[in-house]
């Protein structure tokens, strides 16, 4: 089905993994297509809590798009390509399982914006990211300059942005941009003990919770604070919420069904 990406699924897990190593990963229109296919499976699969992106090897999780493909783009093609893959990318945002990046090396680019869409990041203390576009004579096109500000704020973004310079994990950090760092040996190992934490949580609790914060950085205060409570209400409606109430007060370990 998919020749370049890997698709794993162990329940309640699902790991992607982008397998292009001989160009580091980098991001193709056929790879695209298949992105697509995948996360529409995936949240097909009700057996699925929780998705895990990551890059085949240990040079890249994703280092930009094709510069052969960019060769070619102009004005029409490029408007036509990045809304089509602002539209994938825009799949992870919305997912209503959360989406982890376990970033291996060089998220630059169109890498970068791919793991600015998934729910968390957990990066390789060895890995590198930034916004390069500038040097080649473009801006961001996939969702960068969007989604940057709001996880490390205008100023850093624009500083991102405009000079192109990449940024060590430490650094990403330490800014926001990643939410943990491991060692590159463990750097699976430690997203998958963080995947299934989630995975054992109230699926609903954690749909409306997602969704309750991705609406947060889009309307206004009280637009945003309404929205809260009727997301909670909904939560509160749910069998879940009985079961973690009843669990909590009888002392006992909870047994949640997304419903």
């Amino acid at each position: 089905m998919f020749t370049l990406l890997k698709y794993e699924k162990a329940a309640p897990l699902a790991t992607i993994t982008i397998n292009r190593p001989e160009v580091r990963n980098a991001l193709s229109n056929d790879l695209v297509e298949e992105l697509a296919l995948a996360f529409a499976a995936v949240e097909k699969d009700e057996t699925v809590k929780v998705l895990i992106i990551t890059g085949e090897g240990d040079k890249a999780f994703m280092a930009g798009a094709d510069v052969k493909e960019l060769q070619g783009r102009d004005f029409v093609l490029g408007r036509k390509q990045t809304r089509r893959r602002q539209e994938v990318f825009n799949m992870l945002a919305e997912m209503p399982i959360p989406v982890i990046a376990a970033i291996n090396g060089f998220a630059l680019g169109a890498g970068l914006e791919l793991a600015l869409a998934c729910t968390l990041r957990v990066a390789s203390t060895g890995a590198m990211m930034g916004s390069p576009e500038v040097n080649l004579g473009i801006i961001p096109g996939d969702g960068a300059t969007q989604r940057l500000p709001r996880l490390v704020g205008f100023g850093r973004a624009m500083e991102m942005v405009l000079t192109g310079e990449m940024v060590d994990a430490e650094t990403a950090c330490r800014i926001g941009l990643v939410n943990r760092l491991a060692a590159p040996e463990n750097l699976m190992e430690e997203v998958k003990k963080l995947a299934l934490g989630l995975a054992a949580k109230p699926p609903l609790a954690l749909q409306y919770a997602k969704e309750a914060v991705n609406r947060s950085l889009e309307v206004g205060l009280n637009e945003g604070l309404a929205h809260e409570s009727y997301l909670h209400a909904l939560a509160c409606a749910s069998d879940d919420k009985k079961e973690g109430v009843e669990a909590f007060l009888e002392k006992r370990k909870p047994l949640f069904h997304g419903k």
